[in-house]
């Protein structure tokens, strides 16, 4: 019989049109369930989004694969919404050259011997099991985002580093490509630095467990009646993670106070912010007790009060055993002598590669200079005064590959956020931009929610945005572990990224920025720690606990 009725052929089409895809549906579920080959019935990395009105729109979506790079806050914030929301029909892989998870805030603890290793890390295959997460234990050396003239999919290349296959090279395909590495720790960077050289460190929880066994051998020389000089801040000129080294700082102070031994003491702060409080964020203005404080203040005050001097401006140059090099944005030339020191390294992207086809470098059309990986932000090179909050980025998506995204510390930040400035020498000694903790998570997720949306609906636009201009953060800095005696100070800003153009007067909203210190605020940190540790294991109702 013929049909000549142009919609009754459209309607008749529809419906064998949706049969036909329903049964490519069931094929792939099948393969799937069996575990064979994944078909490529349509073309990967794209979406087939179909509303055919029968009697109830029919939409098809393809079976998805994501693959995470690194498995820290925002790596593994990202994977873990990623299964939750997509399911077991879309496969999800992280790779990961460490075993562990690790709750970086809480090294600070450890390295004061107030938690042990095992309190701030855990086994990632356990967890990732459970979830049905493919865990690769390896390191990513390059990025094929447009696969290679074997290969038609994208794929990186990784190198395992588990026991059992290490030194193994492999391919992994994917449709989505989230880069969570986080940094490469670039101690290098300043001569003499680091683990295993003449400082230590805080930034691993392996560096934190070897620095507080130096830190006790320096408790039994002061018990001996030995003088010791303790140096802690930063150890290159554009450094950053200052909150971390001012936590430090305290701590340590704290625990020698504690032990009665600040006489026998001298603890020292040495940092490239312009002034104290900077944070790599250009300080801030808070309120505390009914008044506007700056930051500056805030911090100097609670140096003062643990009986810590301090050396602002520096950029830290070079490390000999017991003596800093280190000059500052004065030009001037000096050093200062220590028994222990604690200086955080500047950071790094890990060292990915980027190949096209036919295996021409497109390393710096992916990354920046740095390494970290470019993103949707303005990378123009703008003066400081032409500065915007609309220079950085909000959905973290790469601009010349649209299924590739950055998170957490692995992105290119468009410039600093403290003005940067220059010594007579030409020296850069400014912090770099901090994207640690909170941040990290809050974008871990949202580019896990865009992804997500966009297999499930086929929408190109996002629905989801994390702007560093436009997102607020919370931070509570430790300043000594108890129960009864503790102390930590608890500080709020909003944005992260100072607006000057709605906040004029200010650069941030006061209602939202804001600082106390006090016993509470420990037993905030000390909540928080088990609260994150709760949510990263994935335990009962994880996903409504806050980044």
């Amino acid at each position: 019989m013929k049909i000549n009725d142009p919609e009754i052929q459209k309607n008749v089409y529809c419906k064998l049109l949706a049969i036909l895809l329903l049964l490519e549906w069931i094929c792939r579920r099948i393969t799937y369930v069996l575990k064979y080959a994944k078909p490529v019935f349509f073309p990967p990395a794209t979406y087939i989004h179909l509303e055919i009105k029968v009697k109830t729109n029919f939409k098809y979506i393809y079976m998805a694969k994501i693959v995470v790079l690194g498995a820290g806050i925002s790596g593994h914030t990202a994977a873990a919404f990623l299964k939750k929301k997509l399911g077991r029909v879309h496969e999800v892989v992280v790779v990961s050259p460490g075993a562990y998870y690790q709750w970086i805030p809480s090294n600070i603890w450890v390295g004061v011997g107030k938690m042990t290793i095992d309190q701030v890390r855990f086994k990632l295959q356990p967890v990732y099991d459970r979830w049905k997460i493919d865990f690769r234990q390896a390191k990513a050396t390059a990025v094929f985002p447009e696969g290679d003239q074997a290969m038609d999919r994208p794929y990186i290349s990784i190198e395992y580093t588990g026991e059992a296959r290490r030194g193994e090279t492999d391919k992994i395909d994917y449709d989505y490509l989230v880069n969570a590495t986080g940094p490469k720790l670039n101690f290098e960077a300043t001569e003499g630095l680091g683990p295993n050289k003449f400082t230590h460190s805080v930034c691993s929880c392996d560096h934190a467990v070897a620095t507080w066994g130096a830190l006790q051998t320096c408790m039994l020389r002061m018990e001996e009646g030995e003088k010791l000089r303790f140096l802690i801040g930063t150890g290159h000129p554009t450094a950053t993670c200052q909150g971390a080294a001012f936590e430090y700082a305290l701590n340590v102070a704290y625990e020698i106070k504690s032990r009665g031994l600040l006489h026998m003491a001298e603890i020292t702060w040495i940092s490239n912010e312009y002034e104290l409080g900077d944070f790599g964020m250009g300080g801030a203005f808070i309120k505390r007790g009914g008044y506007v404080t700056p930051t500056k203040v805030f911090s100097e005050s609670i140096f003062a009060e643990y009986g810590i001097r301090w050396i602002k401006r520096a950029g830290v140059s070079k490390i000999e055993e017991g003596l800093a090099h280190y000059e500052t944005l004065d030009g001037q030339m000096h050093t200062q002598p220590f028994d222990f020191a604690m200086l955080i390294p500047a950071f790094a992207g890990v060292g990915l590669k980027a190949f096209d086809k036919v295996g021409e470098d497109i390393t710096a059309k992916l990354f920046a200079p740095s390494g970290f990986m470019k993103v949707d932000a303005d990378y123009s090179g703008k003066a400081f005064e032409d500065w915007s909050v609309d220079d950085w980025p909000s959905v973290y998506q790469n601009p010349a590959f649209a299924n590739i995204f950055a998170t957490g510390i692995a992105f290119a930040p468009p410039h600093q956020i403290s003005k940067p400035i220059k010594s007579p020498n030409g020296t850069l000694i400014t912090p770099a931009p901090p994207r640690t903790g909170m941040p990290s998570g809050v974008i871990g997720k949202i580019v896990a929610l865009n992804i997500v949306d966009q297999i499930l609906t086929g929408r190109t636009v996002f629905k989801h945005r994390a702007s560093m201009g436009k997102m607020g953060a919370a931070c509570v800095v430790s300043a000594g572990f108890s129960l009864l005696k503790g102390n930590a100070a608890t500080m709020t800003v909003f944005p992260i990224v100072p607006d000057w153009q709605k906040f004029p007067e200010w650069g941030r909203d006061l209602n939202y920025t804001m600082g106390e210190a006090g016993l509470a605020g420990h037993w905030i940190k000390l909540f928080l720690h088990y609260m994150f540790i709760h949510k990263a294991k994935g335990y009962p109702f994880w996903w409504l606990l806050p980044e």
